[in-house]
């Protein structure tokens, strides 16, 4: 679409109402068209990784809730609303959005939707990572090496 600057957005649950300002106003008046890619972060691989970033942030009460975390279907549930509320949200704020949900190989999908879309740049949005970002296994880094445009790694804003 010429004239629209089109974002790949990567994100592993809801946009907060200060998320989508602040993705929606990064190219100024520029009209833009958002890709979205939610995988939540329910998978039993992750949850170490997780309760690790918990008590790095001195949240040790999260920590000990990690096995609250939806897992499966409730997970794939979860965040197909997560989904739906975050291109709603982005909609209303004045966006094209439109998005599907991966569960596997997210790096693999989020080259393919680069490629399908014709994508200026990729955002990666989310919480903040410690441990995989040490070893520089967080989306951001690995998509760099993944995909032929920017990578701009942002964190969320927890509270809506």
């Amino acid at each position: 679409m010429p004239g629209v600057f089109t974002s790949v957005l990567m994100i592993e649950k809801a946009l907060t109402s200060a998320d989508v300002e602040f993705v929606s106003t990064l190219h100024g008046d520029e009209p833009v068209a958002f890709h979205v890619l939610l995988q939540p972060r329910g998978e039993q691989a992750d949850r170490l990784l997780r309760a690790i970033d918990d008590v790095a942030l001195g949240e040790l009460e999260e920590a000990t809730h990690e096995g609250d975390t939806p897992e499966g279907k409730d997970a794939a549930a979860l965040g197909r609303q997560a989904l739906e509320v975050s291109l709603t949200a982005l909609r209303a704020a004045g966006s094209e959005a439109e998005g599907r949900l991966v569960e596997d190989h997210p790096l693999d999908a989020l080259r393919t939707l680069v490629d399908e879309a014709g994508a200026d740049e990729v955002i990666v949005l989310t919480d903040p990572h410690y441990v995989e970002e040490f070893f520089h296994r967080d989306w951001a880094s690995r998509a760099r090496h993944k995909v032929g445009v920017p990578v701009l790694k942002l964190f969320s804003h927890s509270k809506a």
